[in-house]
């Protein structure tokens, strides 16, 4: 009937976007600001207030969800039959992926407060499209590993920290920028990268090989090179496998399929087979373990990352709907108890913010405790930060109500993405054991991971009894692989604890302490104890736009 209409919209939020995601994020900004040298801050806050207002734009949201209902196909043969072996990609995450580039991402290692700059923005990049972090994190790590063989090194490095995206494939010597994968587990062996049956041939020249095997997982195999374990004459040893020759023909790599994955869909992973593959050796034969075992380190930092960079996105999401969402007279804000799960899930976020950025910084200090520190805290961190990015991005979706149930809300892509970084570069089991093997065999790791939480005591009763009940953990490790994860976390707790004990506002260190170290914690969000100022832990985590 002419005037008569039922679609009038109200008590809808208004879109999150047109808002500076690095600016908005206040527990991010202390951080950078607390590991900074303060004669390079203005500079460190405007480059990721630039990355951060483009990540919040609507453009790039767009082209995040472009690159997700479009995901990459393989083309293993052209119109003539030939092999090409090649991914196709749209032209969406093309544009990010260069975005990410030029920013930065890649070249953490020579810059002034390179690691932290570089932490807080693959942090934000997460938010904006977590499938192009993939190639953006195995370029970044790939450097220490190259650093084992500095012919190599002076080769790629120039060309993996560079800021020119170039995706085409030619030889790396006509780049002016290239990116790196990674190809470890294999089907039979999974987390057990010793068990790899791909096998290298020495060629007549010095350092080369053949390679002959299958690789389950390749992460980015559109990249120009990959790191590689492979068993040589004296054992397992780490590989650098070109995509394109000097002479500019194609390597031989094949890809068989591309893995059809739960979440991280703009981004490709696939099953792919050396035959005669040509290769070059990094670092000693039989010694490959040791020579990847820095890349797998930063990746496990990335992931930490990425994990807590999808927690805030979520987090964000819900308080924003909930600030403008109105139900029962009021804000849902404002209900006390949805406040009490937002402040909940801000607390989460927030810890796994500090202790990531604290890792980051330890990366810049580079000294030999600094490094025992990563040693310990890397694992723990990636083992509970990852573990709890799930039931946060679930939970903030359930803040939405049914809205987050729609693919438009953007959450459901964001909780396809949660489990992600737990499973990469060993499950949360491999990361409880190494933290249990780092306890057994290396002192100076737990003394320098105790040293940083002692650097509250006193400052939170129920933080000091917290350390106390560590230490009665940590008496007996004979037999403890049982009880490695219960290890990890406690240690990863406390270590959240001890750094917001001393740098959160004070609303937030309460909540903390009383509830993840004091035990007045139910099972589920949402079950925070009374008493705690949780309208301010709320205020802190919302995104103004």
């Amino acid at each position: 009937m002419a005037g008569f209409s039922t679609h009038t919209v109200t008590n809808q939020p208004p879109p999150l976007a047109g808002h500076d995601l690095f600016a908005t994020d206040r527990a991010l900004v202390d951080a950078v600001a607390r590991h900074t040298p303060g004669e390079l801050l203005g500079e460190v806050r405007a480059e990721l207030s630039a990355l951060g207002r483009a990540g919040g734009s609507a453009q790039l949201q767009e082209w995040g969800a472009q690159a997700n209902e479009q995901p990459p196909r393989l083309r293993t043969h052209d119109r003539y039959g030939h092999r090409i072996d090649e991914v196709e990609f749209h032209p969406a995450w093309h544009r990010l992926l260069g975005k990410g580039v030029s920013a930065g991402l890649t070249g953490a290692w020579a810059r002034p407060a390179g690691h932290v700059r570089r932490a807080a923005g693959f942090l934000l990049w997460s938010q904006v499209e977590a499938g192009t972090c993939c190639p953006l994190s195995m370029t970044h790590a790939a450097v220490p590993a190259l650093r084992a063989d500095p012919a190599l090194a002076a080769r790629w490095e120039p060309r993996v920290t560079s800021t020119v995206y170039d995706p085409e494939l030619r030889p790396a010597a006509r780049k002016p920028g290239a990116l790196f994968g990674m190809g470890m587990t294999e089907k039979q062996g999974g987390s057990d990268v010793r068990a790899n049956s791909t096998r290298a041939r020495p060629l007549a020249e010095e350092g080369t090989y053949a390679l002959t095997g299958h690789k389950w997982f390749c992460s980015a195999p559109m990249s120009d090179a990959f790191l590689v374990l492979a068993q040589a004459p004296e054992g397992l040893t780490c590989f650098l496998v070109p995509r394109v020759l000097d002479d500019g023909t194609r390597n031989v790599f094949l890809l068989q399929r591309l893995k059809d994955k739960l979440g991280n869909r703009s981004n490709a992973s696939a099953e792919v087979e050396f035959d005669g593959t040509w290769a070059r050796r990094v670092g000693e034969e039989g010694r490959g373990v040791r020579t990847i075992i820095g890349m797998v380190a930063a990746t496990r930092l990335d992931c930490a990352l990425g994990s807590a960079g999808l927690m805030r996105q979520a987090v964000a999401r819900a308080v924003h709907h909930c600030a403008y969402r109105e139900a029962f007279g009021g804000r849902l804000l404002d209900k006390p108890l949805m406040r009490n799960v937002l402040a909940d899930l801000a607390l989460e976020s927030e810890a796994a913010t500090a202790l990531a950025l604290r890792l980051a910084a330890a990366y810049d200090d580079g000294s030999e405790r600094e490094r025992a520190f990563l040693r310990l805290a890397v694992p723990a961190a990636k083992y509970w930060i990852t573990k709890r990015c799930a039931p946060v991005v679930v939970e903030a979706a359930e803040c939405l109500g049914g809205n987050g149930y729609v693919e438009e809300s953007g959450m459901p892509r964001l909780v396809r993405e949660s489990p992600l970084n737990s499973v990469w570069e060993g499950a949360g089991n491999m990361q409880a054991l190494d933290v249990l093997r780092a306890l057994q065999r290396e002192p100076a790791a737990l003394d320098a991971c105790l040293t940083e939480i002692g650097r509250a005591h006193g400052a939170d009763h129920r933080l000091d009894r917290a350390v106390r009940d560590l230490f009665t953990e940590l008496a007996d490790l004979e037999g403890a692989e049982g009880r490695a994860r219960r290890l990890a976390e406690r240690l990863a707790v406390v270590l959240q604890g001890s750094l917001l004990v001393r740098h959160a506002p004070s609303a937030v260190a309460d909540a903390f302490c009383a509830s993840r170290l004091g035990g007045d914690h139910g099972g589920t969000f949402g079950t925070l104890p009374g008493g705690l100022d949780l309208a301010s832990v709320v205020e802190r985590a919302r995104p103004l736009s």
